[in-house]
């Protein structure tokens, strides 16, 4: 697929879920996809498969939440398979407590899915709320 092509997945993908789909991002990744979160949290640590990144750190870390985050898309650089996602997300926790984390994702893509991606966000505040 093209830059434009690959951006596009990603711009409908974070319209779908700022919509309510939750997982239409993540349904963009590869059954085979390598996924690491940076830092030092609960849920950092590289993931190998969709499944493995739904199972053992998107699910935990929605359990911490009242529902996934909402997300606003700042901003979206692409180049050739690469595309580079900075976006905010607000939600709140099962305690009552705001939770609005920063994020930076870097993706590589393949035939329309994500097959490596790079998590950068606020891993303190993902502590945090594990606790």
């Amino acid at each position: 697929m093209s830059t434009a092509e690959n951006k596009t997945l990603i711009q409908e993908a974070f319209r779908a879920w700022a919509n309510g789909d939750g997982m239409a991002f993540f349904n963009l990744l590869a059954d085979t996809a390598i996924w690491t979160v940076m830092g030092s949290c609960p849920i950092s640590g590289t993931y190998i498969g969709r499944q493995g990144l739904v199972d053992n750190a998107l699910i935990p870390q929605r359990e911490k939440l009242v529902g996934p985050p909402t997300p606003t898309l700042l901003n979206l650089i692409a180049e050739g398979d690469m595309v580079v996602i900075q976006w905010v997300g607000k939600g709140m926790t099962k305690a009552g407590q705001p939770y609005n984390n920063s994020y930076c994702y870097v993706v590589h893509m393949e035939n329309g899915k994500i097959i490596r991606g790079t998590a950068y966000l606020d891993t303190e505040l993902v502590r945090l709320i594990w606790q």
